[in-house]
């Protein structure tokens, strides 16, 4: 049978590389995993993943925005920001729930029984959502990422192995078994295990790992589990009792109320919630279109997502709220996320393609330490400049006092004062934007910006122009003294 287990997921991921779209959701889990750590290079790449998402960018903004975090000030507008109220690890298990999700949406079959599978693991999250909503965010978000895993073993065979799921099904049918069992018989591997395994290969925590097992909330408590994994364990179990119970098939209205009050009753201990109150809430579910919130928020987001773009505050407006985040916080704050949301401030208000910092170093060169932006990570590297002078843009940056706007990057003029390294790596840029940061009369870091297609290219008004020079200049305070040395271990 082990033989037969390695081979079985050998071919399910055969399958799913296959098919682009996946190799792109495991290397976003793994950059989002590897962010939640507190390491200030990751910092910025989580902002990245989530900034490469229209619609996940508006998903964290309004929750940092909610009521719940008024008393941050409210008025966030920039993920880094968003961040750094929220915390790393919420923001990190809502980002890999939310990509779990919408990947299998975008990629659903015209087959009704996956789209079944999938309504049930959104209605299953929802469920975990309204068990936890009152606690720690950081909580709530992992509940419901754990949630989402115990299902996507499921999903993974009912979307990437139509055969077997098909015979695995035709046998639960046919033995009045469950799905689960049917899979163990037949394919020699569980739901679960091939969940643990997605898991592992996308390098999520263990505690995640550890919460989305099975598990008997009447049996006594396992001591040697950590007491927030048999939480976590009970609340990704109950979730995916109460998704089974809401759509159940051939179930009339009284026997339905049964079971969800019967599961609410044997879980009530392990998640330290009222039976009545775990029950009223599923009840209060099987009186809705079950699942349809879920969906619709999502779908809502997508569709709207360039209404609500064209109603987005000007540049002016979004790089002065970013004006007043940095004025917000203390000088001796970690350089990376200051950085950061600077930089997302400047790509976000004036819809630029990609931003850059480059920062100062003890050897006397300007090296990037920060991008945003599609593919600028890998460039990075390549990106450097000796501050000693040369006849080109970047050094009449450094030695002016304020910004400087290209609008033609490409005119004859300019060409011929764009560095080689310039023209091999950031060349494509039709525009693009320089920002000097001063320290006590010495450029200390550089901020680039640019648009790679000529269509939207945002010609920088004299306004918007004192609002980029207002805000490198809040940055200087941050490179003072202390922090001078934190500039080389970005």
């Amino acid at each position: 049978m082990a033989r037969t287990k390695a081979e079985l997921l050998d071919k399910l991921w055969g399958r799913m590389s296959e098919r682009g779209d996946f190799p792109m959701l495991s290397q976003a889990l793994r950059t989002t995993v590897s962010a939640m750590s507190d390491d200030d290079l990751d910092f910025t790449a989580l902002v990245q993943v989530v900034l490469s998402d229209f619609g996940l960018t508006q998903k964290v903004l309004r929750l940092a925005n909610s009521a719940m975090y008024m008393a941050f000030g409210g008025n966030i507008t920039t993920v880094t920001r968003a961040l750094m109220v929220l915390g790393m690890d919420a923001v990190g298990h809502l980002v890999v729930g939310l990509k779990l999700v919408d990947h299998f949406h975008h990629s659903a079959p015209r087959r009704i029984d996956a789209k079944l599978e999938l309504n049930r693991t959104l209605l299953s999250g929802t469920v975990a959502r309204q068990v936890t909503e009152r606690i720690d965010l950081r909580s709530a978000e992992e509940a419901v990422v754990c949630t989402l895993m115990r299902q996507i073993g499921k999903l993974l065979v009912a979307f990437y192995l139509e055969h077997e799921w098909d015979q695995l099904r035709r046998k639960a049918a046919a033995e009045n078994t469950s799905d689960s069992h049917a899979c163990a018989e037949l394919l020699g591997v569980t739901f679960e295990e091939i969940g643990i395994e997605a898991a592992d290969r996308w390098r999520l925590p263990e505690t995640i790992r550890a919460g989305m097992r099975a598990s008997d909330p009447t049996a006594p408590p396992d001591e040697t589990v950590p007491k927030h994994v048999r939480w976590l364990q009970a609340v990704t179990n109950y979730s995916t009792e109460v998704a089974d119970a809401l759509t159940a098939q051939n179930v009339a209205a009284g026997g339905r109320e049964s079971m969800l009050v019967d599961i609410a009753e044997r879980y009530s201990g392990a998640l330290n919630a009222d039976a009545e109150t775990l029950a009223a809430m599923s009840l209060a579910l099987a009186n809705e279109e079950t699942g349809d919130g879920v969906m619709r928020e999502i779908v809502e987001l997508q569709a709207n997502a360039d209404a609500i773009a064209r109603a987005g505050v000007s540049a002016e407006a979004r790089i002065g709220a970013s004006l007043e985040d940095l004025r917000s916080l203390p000088s001796k704050n970690a350089l990376a996320p200051v950085l950061a949301l600077a930089s997302e401030a400047v790509l976000a208000g004036l819809g630029l393609s990609r931003t850059v910092v480059f920062v100062r170093q003890a050897n006397n060169e300007f090296q990037a330490r920060l991008g945003l932006g599609a593919g600028i990570e890998a460039m990075l590297p390549a990106l450097h400049f000796a501050a000693e002078f040369r006849p080109d843009v970047f050094h009449l940056a450094i030695t002016n006092p304020v910004g400087i706007f290209i609008e033609n990057a490409h005119d004859a003029r300019i060409d011929a004062r764009l560095p080689r390294w310039y023209k091999e790596t950031l060349g494509e840029a039709q525009a693009f934007v320089l920002l000097p940061v001063k320290s006590n009369d010495t450029t200390v870091a550089l901020v680039y910006g640019d648009w790679t297609l000529g269509e939207r290219v945002h010609k920088i008004s004299p306004q918007e122009m004192s609002a980029l020079n207002e805000l490198t200049r809040e940055l200087s305070r941050f490179f003072l003294s202390a922090n001078w040395k934190e500039v080389e271990l970005i």
